[in-house]
């Protein structure tokens, strides 16, 4: 049984699931140890799934206005917990949390290889999201 839950999780423990899961390829390597505690602080969704022993399964991370929009920021799950319907429950639960799907537009940014799983969800391409960005960016998997 999976349960899922709001929480602040730990530097240490999101980067310890991060090793398990493919979501640790989207971070640039510049200033990782500084910017992972930061973004688990401001994220104003951050839910948790575990397992029955208490291990971390799943995580999404977000931010709302609770008005209007949710940005996910983050969402991944244990590679040995795939297709389980954790994702799609870690969606319905953030997208209710922010203000329910009658009245929150969701946004994201999908690596290719999520693209399916969010098309099953009901999500489409949109045309009207604008980027401003001059980050210096390495790529680099947190192992």
């Amino acid at each position: 049984m999976i349960e899922i839950q709001s929480e602040r999780l730990s530097a240490e423990e999101y980067i310890d699931f991060l090793r398990r899961t493919d979501l640790g390829s989207q971070y640039p390597r510049e200033r990782f140890e500084v910017r992972i505690p930061t973004l688990l602080r401001s994220a104003s969704v951050s839910l948790a799934a575990r397992n029955e022993d208490g291990l971390l399964v799943g995580v999404l991370l977000g931010v709302t206005d609770f008005a209007y929009w949710l940005f996910v920021t983050d969402l991944g799950v244990d590679r040995n917990y795939e297709r389980q319907g954790i994702g799609r429950r870690l969606m319905q639960t953030a997208h209710e949390i922010a203000g329910g799907e009658r009245d929150i537009a969701v946004y994201l940014v999908a690596n290719e290889h999520a693209v399916p799983f969010y098309e099953k969800l009901g999500m489409e391409h949109a045309d009207d999201v604008m980027t401003l960005n001059h980050i210096d960016w390495t790529d680099f998997t947190v192992e």
